[in-house]
């Protein structure tokens, strides 16, 4: 009995001290759960009403400020400059200016736009590059004057030793004061810095650069760009790319053919369709900095399945595959083909050498069915006019019994091409064809000069089908390719 009286006292003073916690908490005005009194939770208002204000106010997005206008060009600043025009565009941050020849021999400055790195869009192919060049490309082309500046008292060429760093500066119409292209891009979020804070303007590029960060601009944002291709390989026949490009015009395709030529970074296939009697070839630049795995896996010779961008190339004025795909199984024939990049098949194949006319290469045509799809799906075949050159190019041929007319050496100095040859001559039956050289060198390693083809000379040659300013001639490698007599 005395035992229940204590387990009954014990038990009365802690529901006590239950109840004084209870009180505690009610006075404080909120429960555990912040639950009203009547049992429903607390409004939005109310919920709002009791939340310290400065928890909720959200910071006020920076404003966009035109950082490139508070930039004035300054002709006497003690920087180089020189008004320029447009040779060739290239990508976002690089540009092929006409120069005068006390600037660079060859007329041709190859510049790189200081302080800023846009993404790639040539050989490599990233999110925003296409952006990027298309912006630089669209504001120049509006440009009634360019100016280039140095960065100090000399022109600087950049880290390849090929490319001059310059401000870009430009006018239109519209316009009193040059604006700084850089700058402008810069700001635009159209490139990440590229040594921002060490350059003439680097008040102004760090402001641009973190501005651009600040508002989350192109480069800097989470957003998808709508012009880069996120999605697989598409499966084609280089046969399929030359009749109709633009289906797959940026995206990844991928084919098989033979490899058949390189030249420094660049590599030649060719593939043959029997329905056509055809070689098709096709342009494939890997980009300078290539695994050497990879670069032995492309030997002339290899069968490989290419996985690559398709691209418009502005400089050539041609089509070419890019930003090549590449897997750690490539190099093994035997092993699980990779659908993600290049992979050797096969080996002990050869160029096709096909005897062509220089007709055929210059002026012949051909009407070939092109394959399309209506929005239903269904198969569309229209028959189609293609020039013979245009589906025959960067395929290996062999054209005989030209005859020299004339030889020009391009002798630059400063220029890769020193001592390639542009031999023109005369088929047979009157067609006029040039053949493209590139620097030959003969057994001995002695150069090979213009003297061994005079005027009146026969030869015959094998190379690729190439263009050049809309023209279609021969491009011969090395000179066991070209038969003298």
């Amino acid at each position: 009995m005395k035992n229940f009286t204590k387990l009954l006292i014990v038990l009365l003073a802690l529901g006590m001290i239950a109840g004084c916690f209870a009180a505690c908490d009610t006075e404080g005005g909120k429960t555990e759960d912040s639950t009203a009194a009547d049992g429903t939770a607390p409004s939005t208002e109310e919920t709002l009403e009791a939340t310290d204000p400065a928890e909720t106010t959200t910071a006020p997005q920076p404003e966009f400020v035109d950082i490139a206008e508070k930039v004035k060009f300054n002709k006497n600043s003690g920087r180089l400059n020189v008004e320029v025009t447009v040779h060739a565009f290239i990508d976002g941050d690089t540009t092929h200016f006409n120069v005068p020849t006390s600037v660079e021999p060859t007329g041709i400055l190859k510049a790189r736009y200081l302080g800023i790195n846009t993404p790639e869009s040539t050989g490599i192919i990233e999110p925003w590059g296409k952006k990027a060049s298309n912006y630089t490309k669209e504001t120049l082309s509006k440009a009634t004057s360019i100016i280039i500046e140095s960065d100090n008292d000399k022109w600087n060429a950049d880290s390849t030793g090929g490319r001059y760093l310059v401000w870009v500066w430009y006018k239109t119409a519209e316009m009193t004061e040059y604006r700084n292209l850089n700058l402008e891009i810069l700001q635009q979020g159209l490139a990440f810095g590229s040594n921002a804070a060490d350059n003439a303007y680097s008040e102004y590029t760090m402001g641009a650069l973190n501005q651009a960060k600040q508002l989350k601009l192109y480069v800097f944002s989470k957003d998808k760009d709508p012009d880069f291709y996120y999605g697989g390989a598409q499966n084609v026949t280089l046969k399929e790319l030359k009749l109709n490009y633009e289906p797959y015009k940026d995206k990844l395709v991928r084919f098989e053919a033979v490899v058949v030529k390189r030249s420094g970074a660049t590599v030649y296939l060719e593939e043959y369709d029997a329905e056509t009697d055809m070689y098709y070839g096709m342009q494939v630049f890997c980009g300078y900095n290539t695994p050497g795995n990879v670069m032995q896996a492309l030997s002339i010779g290899n069968r490989v399945m290419m996985v690559g961008t398709l691209q418009y190339y502005e400089l050539g004025g041609t089509w070419q595959i890019s930003n090549i795909k590449y897997s750690v199984d490539m190099m093994d024939p035997n092993g699980a083909l990779s659908k993600d990049g290049i992979h050797k098949l096969e080996e002990g194949y050869s160029p096709s050498y096909r005897e062509t006319n220089a007709a055929d290469i210059v002026n012949g045509k051909l009407t070939l069915d092109v394959i399309t799809q209506d929005a239903d799906g269904n198969e569309i075949s229209t028959p189609t006019e293609f020039k013979y050159g245009e589906l025959a190019h960067y395929s290996t041929v062999t054209v005989k019994n030209l005859t020299v007319d004339s030889v020009y050496t391009t002798t630059s100095e400063t220029s890769d091409d020193k001592g390639a040859m542009s031999i023109t001559c005369k088929a047979e039956d009157g067609t006029t064809l040039v053949v493209r050289t590139e620097v030959l060198i003969d057994a001995e390693g002695n150069l090979v000069t213009e003297d061994i083809f005079p005027a009146g000379t026969k030869i015959s040659v094998r190379g690729i089908v190439d263009s050049y300013n809309g023209q279609y001639q021969v491009r011969v490698f090395a000179i066991g390719d070209v038969t003298i007599g």
